[in-house]
């Protein structure tokens, strides 16, 4: 909690101007004095879905390269990847490479990672993780970097430095984790000891283009300027939320992070280096967590009533739907089914098994499904 942050303006994407970040970030603080010849750094990339680098739902390449040029100036071999959802197959890689241009990486002398191995890890000492499966080409890097997208996120309110490192999971057991952990709180907590777990030696966040909205793929991209840098993931995360106006209570991770002990509920307790209040956006267009209400003095089953009509849930848009059943597949509690509509098939929610994940949401491929709050919630939430 003592790890200052960094942030430091970045316009665009031009080269000269993401070099000049970059001197700007290692002149408030010397980010990289761990680098040493001839270790390998694995850059854990966002790279959720194959989408192009303007989308802001991946991580830009044009600031990956350039961390890719510094560290191995520094004489560091560096790989840079990620396990995106869904299959994990070198094939799949190499499309997602493509479409989010990093294959510039190897431009600099960075390499791309196809091993799709896999490893078991035991965290005993876990909040509530205590093993996990994981992405073995990490397990061959002597640092870990995580470089993360500043976006708004259905299930958790944001997602940044913390929750990029979901991606060390490999990507057909991510939904199991959402079984294991289906409440926020279980889920957001699994996250922040995955995090503890990774240990990154350093946390970057792209908020040059972040997204707004039905984040974190199905959004629109929201111009933030920034580059935000620091060795302490939860800070970086805490800082994050502050620009996109989003407060604790719409962000369980920073809840989780607090109460874990890693890191304050304010940015006001940051040792933030540079200037960062004229970036603030609270107009960031937000997903609204869930009302935490209780009705207890009505009764258990007022109570229980009242939570349910409070429950997001995903919603379709049917004239955005193509029924290609992608939210039916990716649905780890098997919620969703096709069915047969006059405008053809169109997935239907069993809301009693729903466990309110998102997954359909996240990785829909026409952002036809959005984090849907009732009526009570809304009027609640005013």
């Amino acid at each position: 909690m003592n790890q200052p942050v960094c942030i430091v303006p970045c316009s665009d994407y031009d080269q000269s101007t993401v070099s000049a970040a970059f001197d700007a970030l290692l002149a408030c603080a010397d980010l990289l004095d761990w680098v040493r010849p001839g270790m390998t750094v694995g850059i854990k990339v966002n790279l959720i879905a194959p989408r192009r680098p303007d989308a802001a739902v991946t991580t830009h390449p044009a600031p990956v390269r350039e961390l890719c040029r510094r560290l191995i100036e520094r004489g560091a071999k560096v790989i840079v990847g990620d396990s995106p959802g869904g299959l994990y197959t070198p094939a799949i890689l190499e499309r997602i490479y493509q479409s989010a241009g990093l294959k510039c990486v190897e431009e600099v002398g960075a390499s791309l990672n196809y091993d799709v191995s896999e490893s078991q890890k035991s965290f005993p000492e876990g909040h509530i993780l205590h093993e996990y499966s994981f992405t073995a080409w990490l397990d061959r890097c002597d640092a870990v970097i995580s470089f993360a997208k500043l976006k708004t996120h259905g299930m958790m309110g944001m997602t940044a430095a913390v929750k990029n490192l979901f991606g060390v999971i490999p990507g057909t057991k991510k939904p199991e984790y959402h079984y294991l952990y289906p409440s926020t709180m279980d889920f957001a907590h699994m996250l922040v000891d995955l995090c503890r777990a990774v240990k990154p030696t350093l946390s970057l966040i792209d908020g040059v283009w972040g997204m707004e909205g039905n984040g974190p793929t199905g959004g629109n991209p929201r111009h933030a300027g920034v580059l935000l840098a620091s060795r302490d993931p939860y800070a970086c995360d805490v800082l994050a939320g502050a620009l996109m106006g989003i407060t604790p209570d719409g962000a369980p991770l920073l809840m989780a992070a607090n109460a874990q002990g890693l890191a304050p509920l304010s940015a006001d307790e940051l040792d933030i280096r540079g200037e960062w209040k004229s970036f603030v956006q609270p107009d960031w267009k937000k997903i609204t967590g869930e009302t935490h209400a209780t009705f207890s003095q009505n009764g258990p089953l007022i109570d229980r009533l009242m939570q349910t009509a409070l429950r997001r849930r995903p919603k379709l848009d049917p004239a955005l739907c193509i029924g290609c059943a992608e939210c039916a597949k990716v649905c780890p509690a098997h919620a969703i089914s096709m069915r047969e509509t006059a405008g053809g098939k169109r997935p239907r929610f069993d809301y009693g098994k729903c466990i309110r994940c998102f997954c359909c949401q996240e990785f829909c491929p026409r952002s036809a499904l959005i984090v849907h709050r009732g009526a009570i919630a809304r009027l609640l939430s005013r």
